[in-house]
């Protein structure tokens, strides 16, 4: 009889510099994360022999492995915008659970917002203009106008309203404050979201992410390995990965995302349910998202979103917290913030971001399962990754 699968842990994370980085290249940021999250696993740098990247250069692995100076056997370049780290995640872990793999790397960096700064990039992100996105590149439709279009589709569904969406900022930023390399940490209001300069009706600023610098890495490995790291281990407990549409018009329904299948396969692999979930970090490009988000995950059923955020619900202190370091609206955004998701559900689990942001139980234990569920495109693609620790 041959073994069964082998078990997966989060053995390290690490972030690079975030927020205004002026003088690092995005390379430099990935190597930055990578000795960091190997630091951080107290392991040494020869039990990689995998590694997931995406988002620089033309053959990414290539070129960042090189970087690095790594040689993996095992390589993932899946490009599905912000999920793509979830999904990488899940390609990892079912990597490592087979053999093929031992210790995986996922690494990100970049320098969107020095690139902007400095003239050598522009604000508004272009997925090209050839296969089927030449039906609505040449109305302008952007990727903000795109989620506008279903944010304003939820509110005459359901009922959602702009204060609803609005508070989602508020907490976010509420989060953010308790976070010392939050981006924006200064409280906001629900008048101050709305108030704000229009971007695509109905989104305001404050509706929408901030733009950053920054990387992060995350090193997968298997059960092994876990005697020899530096920290207790974080299993991957279960993950689902989906995607649905790329042009509008082949988009079912604009109130649902490809989360309610991500999720639903991952808390069904995991053997939990959303209602055993103590810690949630999602992928908030925008306030919709984070609403349709809960929505499909099923912490609420749909159409509830905008009732379920209310009352403080995903503060870090509240029912459910969620994007408990600021999010991307807050704290950082620096292009493909999937990754981040799965820093900051580890280090919740584990115990160890700052004491005013730490999540805790009524009764002061730790939090023990969390969900990180990374969103791609417009709605166009999701994974959902459920972590647990002993």
């Amino acid at each position: 009889m041959s073994p069964g699968p082998r078990k997966v842990a989060v053995v390290g994370v690490a972030l690079s510099d975030c927020g205004r980085v002026d003088t690092a290249t995005p390379y430099a940021l990935h190597a930055q994360a990578a000795r960091r999250a190997l630091a951080d696993s107290g392991l040494g740098k020869g039990v990689i022999d995998g590694l997931a990247s995406a988002g620089l250069g033309t053959l990414a692995p290539l070129e960042v492995g090189e970087y690095l100076g790594l040689r993996p056997t095992w390589v993932d370049s899946t490009g599905v915008g912000g999920s793509t780290w979830e999904v990488m995640a899940a390609h990892a872990a079912d990597a490592i659970a087979a053999g093929h793999a031992d210790a995986v790397l996922l690494v990100y960096g970049s320098t969107a917002r020095a690139d902007l700064k400095a003239g050598r990039r522009r604000a508004n992100l272009s997925f090209g203009t050839r296969g089927p996105a030449q039906f609505e590149v040449p109305y302008g439709h952007t990727l903000v106008a795109k989620y506008a279009m279903a944010a304003r589709r939820h509110m005459h569904q359901y009922g959602t309203t702009l204060e609803q969406f609005a508070d989602v900022a508020v907490q976010t930023r509420a989060n953010a404050t308790r976070n010392p390399l939050a981006m924006y940490r200064d409280p906001i209001t629900v008048d101050d979201v709305l108030g704000g300069r229009m971007i695509a009706d109905p989104f305001t600023t404050l509706h929408c992410c901030i733009r950053s610098d920054g990387g992060c890495a995350v090193l997968l490995a298997a059960e092994e390995y876990v005697a020899d790291t530096a920290k207790p281990p974080v299993w991957v407990l279960g993950a689902g990965t989906a995607v649905s549409h790329t042009t509008m018009s082949e988009w079912d329904d604009f109130t649902v995302s490809p989360a309610a299948v991500s999720g639903r396969l991952a808390f069904e692999r995991a053997g939990v349910t959303p209602q055993d979930i103590e810690v949630a970090e999602l992928y908030d490009a925008f306030t919709y998202m984070t609403l349709v988000t809960l929505e499909d995950l099923g912490f609420c059923a749909k159409g509830e979103g905008g009732a379920f955020v209310a009352g403080g619900r995903l503060l870090i202190g509240g029912e459910l917290p969620v994007n408990t370091d600021g999010g991307g609206l807050s704290a950082c955004h620096p292009g493909m913030r999937g990754l981040f998701l799965l820093v900051e559900a580890v280090r919740q689990l584990r115990g160890e971001v700052e004491a005013g942001r730490q999540v805790r139980k009524g009764d002061g234990r730790l939090p023990r399962l969390a969900v990180a569920s990374g969103t791609g495109g417009w709605f166009c693609s999701s994974g959902t990754v459920v972590l647990g620790r002993d």
